[in-house]
């Protein structure tokens, strides 16, 4: 049984809100009370997906430059940044809650990725 479901438009269309909530969350949140880059490490990351999902090649993208396969790639290494820059950089409280969330859901979305059809697959 395959449980990968998130197909290439799926992504696409999720790109959007989640780069516009990296952006806003952290002001509504109110992040950054044990640590400064808890608030800006997440806005700035917001922006970069933004950008990243306008130069990607799939559905929403505007200027489709990038491979989708390079977006990937990218989103897995936010979340694993996500994952460790709490600890590394000490977040406590709200901070810490919101990357581990945050790294978990994008690990989550990238590990579901279905494959294109006719697309090689690893072994």
């Amino acid at each position: 049984m395959n449980i990968r479901f998130v197909t290439k438009t799926i992504h696409a269309y999720l790109d959007y809100p989640v780069a516009i909530g990296l952006i806003a969350l952290p002001m509504l949140l109110g992040l950054g009370q044990s640590n400064p880059l808890a608030f800006w490490l997440s806005v700035t990351t917001g922006v970069a997906a933004l950008i990243l999902t306008i130069l990607t090649d799939h559905e929403t993208g505007l200027i489709r430059v990038l491979p989708y396969s390079f977006h990937l790639i990218v989103d897995f290494a936010v979340g694993v940044v996500f994952l460790a820059a709490p600890f590394v950089l000490g977040f406590k409280g709200i901070d810490l809650a919101y990357y581990v969330v945050n790294a978990l859901a994008v690990l989550t979305v990238v590990t579901l990725h279905k494959p294109e059809t006719g697309a090689p697959q690893a072994a």
